[in-house]
């Protein structure tokens, strides 16, 4: 037998004893190491999940992307700009007043022809840099008058028959002078948020004035597309851009520099962080806003009528409130390519039979009186639309009334009297022809996604079939017809609508023949391919007259006079055949406090550094 030794078990038991301790030592160590690594790391997700509830978002959509994060460039909305960017001043959306923003005050000479704006103190950039006189002369004398710059904010400040921009100085860093080769009417609205002159940062952009890419243009042109890394963006607005997923969304966050201040002194704006999702359909939207992953629906265009009784229904259980401001100010049209240019090769921008049909009159004027209106707003406004007669908003002083101009209603028999006389011709099936055989017929594109202008488009189809039309009706996305209107001109006849407001001069990159917007008959454009024979029509000519007069003038009782014969000379001429118009509906969450809701405004959420979310 083996030898042991005499202490041998007790040694081997208290080794035992001894490991069996040390492992329960070990595993309270690790226990506790664990609890207390548990607890820092709870505390840790505490303090975020406390941020991340603490920080308020809110969250919008619209239709599309946006199609550049370049000022300049941008001729669609909802934008950008209305998050990121402030003018010297802003409309106020509810009283239509003209208020401080960038500039604290200004001054008006005795001849209304020298303006002094004073900036306020301690302008920042969102990149900590001084916002200055400098970037107020930048702005408007090296961007918005710069003729190599397309800019649709120059038509709004075209001075006299000459066009002739102010002569803007700098008179040290808080204090930017105007002088104007005459008294202009519009000046100060022209300055205004969020429709006006919105400043740029110089020290950002300047040196992209000065140099050219392979193109042969100015390199500002092609700076901050969408594919520039939002954060590079400088702004001087309530946010700044923080993240962007192309067909998804746009991330805001708010400005840490912005300059504006609650009667408390607390910085606003309250809302830290605005999800700007891109949803191309406004059933999906109406989806996401019933259940609850969208705040606000029908901030940049009002809410499909059919909407806004549905929602009108579920406001206690949704916990949302439905707004209506009355009448919108913007107006929603059909228009034909009326463009007698041709591109640098000799082709013409418009096929020359239908160029022939559109600039006709009587064809527009039958078209005018074939589209039934009353069922457009039965059928597709549920009641609530607002038949429109005139290009100016309803809430402007310069509005006049149905009675005070030509007015085109529902009148078929009409429509097919004046294309007889005007020389078409019907088949046996009723189909119409014009004098040289050709069978009258022509694409209409609308916005896709957009289900009131597309259930438009699909009766408008109808309607002109009943008088031998046939219409070919597209709707197709956002930014592509922005791109036909605005550059290639490639199309025939679209609907779109155009915001509105108090000073008709607002539009005058729509309804001067210079502008960039004028889609009808658009004129050659900086950066774009040069065109041959372009040239205004007689009503284009007429217009600019009056716009130039209506500037001019600043007596408000002949400024009235002259702006009613601006919109005689639209019913009369019919560059754009307007339709029916929507009131002004928007659905929010009753958590979203501060909203000042009105039909004036082109953005329902205009004082959105204002706004605050409750209890969420």
């Amino acid at each position: 037998m083996a030898e042991t030794h005499p202490h041998g078990r007790l040694l081997h038991i208290n080794v035992i004893k001894a490991r069996g301790s040390l492992r329960r030592i070990l595993r309270s160590l690790l226990f506790g190491l664990a609890a207390i690594g548990l607890a820092i790391l709870v505390s840790c997700h505490s303090a975020q999940f406390k941020a991340v509830v603490a920080e308020k978002q809110l969250v919008l959509s619209t239709l599309t992307d946006p199609r550049t994060f370049n000022y300049a460039n941008n001729q669609s909305f909802p934008n950008i700009f209305l998050f990121a960017f402030e003018g010297l001043t802003r409309e106020n959306g509810m009283t239509g007043e003209v208020e401080p923003a960038l500039a604290e005050s200004w001054t008006i000479a005795a001849d209304n022809k020298r303006i002094t704006f004073t900036l306020r103190e301690g302008l920042k950039w969102s990149d900590g840099q001084p916002l200055t006189a400098d970037d107020i002369v930048f702005t408007y004398r090296d961007i918005v008058f710069n003729p190599a710059i397309p800019a649709d904010a120059k038509d709004s400040l075209r001075i006299g028959t000459k066009g002739m921009f102010p002569t803007v100085r700098k008179l040290d860093d808080r204090r930017v002078e105007f002088l104007l080769p005459e008294p202009f009417a519009p000046f100060l609205r022209a300055t205004a948020a969020p429709d006006g002159i919105l400043i740029q940062p110089k020290h950002v952009l300047e040196p992209t004035i000065h140099r050219k890419g392979s193109d042969g243009n100015l390199e500002f042109l092609s700076t901050w597309g969408t594919d520039t890394p939002p954060k590079k963006i400088v702004v001087n607005g309530a946010y700044l851009l923080d993240s962007y997923v192309a067909g998804q969304r746009l991330v805001f966050r708010r400005n840490p520099y912005y300059w504006r201040r609650d009667a408390q002194g607390q910085p606003l704006p309250y809302v830290d962080r605005i999800v700007w999702q891109f949803i191309e359909n406004t059933d999906t939207q109406l989806l996401r806003f019933r259940s609850g992953e969208l705040d606000v629906m029908g901030d940049a265009r009002p809410l499909r009528p059919e909407y806004y009784s549905l929602l009108k229904r579920e406001e206690q259980r949704g916990k949302f409130q439905v707004y209506n401001g009355g009448a919108w100010s913007g107006m929603l049209y059909m228009a034909f390519n009326q463009n007698p240019a041709r591109t640098k090769n000799g082709k013409p921008i418009v096929d020359p039979v239908k160029l022939k049909w559109f600039t006709n009159l009587s064809f527009r004027q039958a078209v005018a009186y074939a589209i039934d209106r009353d069922r457009m707003n039965t059928n597709i406004f549920r009641g609530l639309g607002v038949t429109q007669h005139s290009p100016i908003s309803v809430q402007s002083p310069y509005f006049v009334p149905a009675s005070a101009v030509k007015t085109y209603d529902y009148n078929p028999q009409q429509a097919k009297t004046l294309l007889q006389q005007a020389g078409f011709q019907y088949n046996a099936q009723g189909q119409l022809f014009d004098a040289a055989g050709n069978r009258v017929r022509f694409n209409l594109l609308t916005n896709a996604g957009n289900k009131v202008r597309e259930a438009i488009g699909a009766q408008i189809k109808q309607d002109l079939a009943r008088i031998g039309i046939q219409v070919d009706f597209t709707p197709i996305n956002f930014n592509t017809l922005g791109e036909k209107l605005s550059t290639s001109r490639d199309w025939d006849a679209h609907i779109i609508g155009f915001t509105g407001g108090i000073e008709p001069h607002s539009s005058a990159n729509f309804w001067m023949s210079n502008g960039g917007s004028h889609y009808f008959n658009l004129a050659p454009q900086p950066g774009q391919q040069p065109l041959q024979g372009w040239q205004p029509t007689t009503f284009d000519q007429e217009i600019d007259r009056l716009f130039i007069a209506g500037a001019k003038e600043l007596d408000e009782a002949k400024r009235k006079q002259i702006y009613a014969q601006f919109q005689r000379v639209v019913q009369d001429d019919l560059p754009i055949i307007l339709l029916v118009n929507d009131s002004a509906l928007m659905a929010a969450r009753n958590d979203l406090v501060g909203l000042k809701y009105s039909g004036l405004p082109s953005w329902g959420l205009w004082n959105m550094p204002e706004l605050q979310i409750k209890d969420r």
